[in-house]
C-alpha cells in the first residue's frame, strides 16, 4: 500500500457510545487500518453517546473506505459521513478577483471608472507602453493550457485541467505576489492556440505555458516567443530544468565531483528531458546519454521528430546503443523524467561510485527511493513524502517575478542558469547533506533570490547590448 498522503485526507463524522476508552479505541482501530491520524475532535457529548470528527491521511479513496469499515467493526460505532478534504478545499474554486482600491463614493467612482478612466484609456491608446504602468498588465500573467498533458493524468481536456491551473495561479500569488489567471483552451490545434494567446496578450505581462503535450509544446512556445513582446515560459520544460540543475549543483557538492567531469544518463526525452539536456549543457555538462521508450537515442537511428533528432546530434558522444540499463552503466548521475519502475536496483549498483539518482516521475518514481539509496550517495524524487523533493514551485514564481520586474521579453539560458544557482545557494554548507540538497518550497527567500538573479542578468544583457 502507498504511504498515507494529505492528498487523500478525510474527516469521518463518527457516532459512538460514551465512555472513557472510546476515543483511544477509535484511534487504535483507524491506525491499525493504516490511517495517519491528524486530528480528533469531540463535536457533541451526551450521557450515552458522543459525536466525533476523526481527521486522517489515507493512501487512496479505497483505503479511506477500508478505514471506515474498520471503524464500524467497533460495537455501537457508526460513521455517519466521510468528507474528502481535498474536494472540500476546491469547492467554488481556489481564486477570486479582489480590487486593489476602495470605491467609497462618487468621487472615487469618477476616477476609477467613467468619466476619469477615459483619459487613461486615451493615453494608453496613444502610447501602448503605458499599459505596463497603468493596468494589471504590469503584474499579471496567463497560465495557458490545452489540457493535453495534465500532471500524470494525460489528455483530460480544459475543464479537467482547470483545478490544476487554479492551483498554479495560487502558487504564483503566494510565493511571488504575481497575479496569474488560468486560461484553459478548448482546442489542441497549435495554430489556434498561438492565435488565441496572441489575441489575449494585451492583458498580460507574461505567458506561462502549462501541461501541453510534446512535441506541440515546442512549436507553440517557439512561435509565441517569436511573435509576442512579453516573456513566454513553458514550466514543464524550463521550470523542471532549473530545479534539476539547482539540486544537481548541491548533490555534486556532497559527492565532491565537478559538473564538467560527470557522465549523465537521462530517462525521458519529452519536454522536460529536452530542456534538462539543454540547460545541463549550458552549465558545462559534456557527456549526456538519453534514453526513451525505444532505448538510447543515437545518431545512427532514424528520427522524424526534430527534437529527438537534436538530442541525437548533441548528446551520446560515444554513440552508444541499447537500453536504459546500458545508458546508466558507469554514469555519475541518473535523471528520470519518464515512467515508474524503469530503473532497477542492479542498474543503480552499476553506476559510478558516489552516484546521484533523481527519479522524478510522479506519482510513482522510476525506482523506489529506498532501493536506490542502497547504492547511490544522493537520491531525490518529485514527491513531497520523500527527502529532496525537486519541485517546480521553487522556480516559476521567482522567474516570473524577475521577468516582470525587469520588463524583458526574452528568456535566456543565462537567466535559467542564474535562477538555478540562486536556488542552490539557499542551502548553506551547514544545512547541506544527502537528505537536504534543495530548499523547501516554503522558504520565503527562494522566490526573491531567483527574481533578483533574473533581474541582474537582464540588466547585464541590456548594458552589454
Amino acid at each position: 500500500m502507498a504511504a498515507p498522503s494529505p492528498g487523500y485526507s478525510v474527516t469521518a463524522r463518527i457516532s459512538a457510545p460514551a465512555g472513557y476508552n472510546t476515543t483511544s479505541e477509535i484511534v487504535t482501530v483507524a491506525g491499525t487500518a493504516g490511517a495517519q491520524i491528524t486530528a480528533l475532535d469531540v463535536v457533541e457529548s451526551h450521557h450515552d453517546r458522543m459525536v466525533l470528527d476523526l481527521t486522517a491521511n489515507t493512501s487512496s479513496p479505497e483505503h479511506a473506505e477500508e478505514v471506515k469499515t474498520a471503524l464500524e467493526t467497533l460495537e455501537g460505532v457508526t460513521v455517519n459521513h466521510m468528507s474528502d478534504r481535498t474536494f472540500l478545499m476546491h469547492l467554488g474554486g481556489k481564486l477570486e478577483v479582489v480590487p486593489k482600491l476602495e470605491l467609497r463614493n462618487r468621487d472615487d467612482l469618477s476616477r476609477a471608472y467613467t468619466p476619469g478612466v477615459a483619459r487613461v484609456s486615451k493615453a494608453i491608446a496613444e502610447d501602448k507602453s503605458l499599459a505596463r504602468k497603468l493596468t494589471v498588465k504590469r503584474n499579471t500573467i496567463a497560465v495557458v493550457t490545452d489540457g493535453s498533458a495534465v500532471l500524470g493524468l494525460g489528455n483530460i481536456g480544459p475543464e479537467g485541467a482547470l483545478p490544476v491551473m487554479e492551483g498554479k495561479a495560487a502558487l504564483f500569488k503566494q510565493f511571488a505576489n504575481v497575479d496569474a489567471w488560468p486560461v484553459c483552451l478548448d482546442t489542441q490545434d497549435s495554430d489556434e492556440i498561438v492565435n488565441i494567446v496572441k489575441a489575449l496578450a494585451p492583458v498580460y505581462g507574461g505567458v506561462n505555458l502549462e501541461d501541453i503535450a510534446a512535441p506541440r509544446c515546442f512549436e507553440i512556445e517557439a512561435r509565441l516567443r517569436e511573435e509576442l513582446d512579453i516573456p513566454v515560459f513553458h514550466d514543464d520544460q524550463h521550470g523542471t530544468a532549473i530545479v534539476v540543475l539547482a539540486a544537481l549543483n548541491n548533490a555534486l557538492r556532497i559527492v565532491g565531483k565537478q559538473i564538467g567531469d560527470i557522465k549523465v544518463a537521462i530517462s525521458g526525452v519529452g519536454a522536460a528531458g529536452n530542456a534538462i539536456i539543454q540547460l545541463l549543457q549550458a552549465s558545462g555538462v559534456t557527456h549526456i546519454v538519453a534514453a526513451g521508450r525505444a532505448g538510447i537515442v543515437a545518431r545512427d537511428h532514424e528520427h522524424t521528430d526534430p527534437h529527438r533528432k537534436w538530442i541525437a546530434e548533441h548528446t551520446n558522444p560515444e554513440n552508444l546503443t541499447g537500453t536504459l540499463s546500458d545508458a546508466v552503466k558507469g554514469a555519475d548521475v541518473f535523471i528520470g523524467v519518464s515512467a515508474p519502475d524503469v530503473l532497477t536496483e542492479a542498474d543503480v549498483a552499476a553506476m559510478a561510485d558516489q552516484a546521484i539518482v533523481f527519479a522524478l516521475a510522479n506519482p510513482d518514481p522510476e525506482i523506489d527511493p529506498a532501493l536506490a539509496a542502497k547504492h547511490a550517495a544522493v537520491v531525490a524524487t518529485g514527491r513531497s513524502d520523500f527527502p529532496n523533493q525537486i519541485n517546480n514551485v521553487l522556480a516559476f514564481p521567482g522567474v516570473f517575478r524577475g521577468l516582470l520586474d525587469a520588463g524583458v521579453s526574452d528568456v535566456s539560458n543565462e537567466m535559467l542558469v542564474a535562477a538555478a544557482t540562486a536556488i542552490s545557494e539557499n542551502v548553506s554548507d551547514e544545512q547541506l547533506n544527502s537528505s537536504y540538497i534543495i530548499p523547501s518550497v516554503f522558504d520565503g527567500d527562494v522566490a526573491r533570490d531567483v527574481a533578483n538573479a533574473i533581474v541582474e542578468v537582464a540588466q547585464r544583457t541590456t548594458q552589454s547590448s
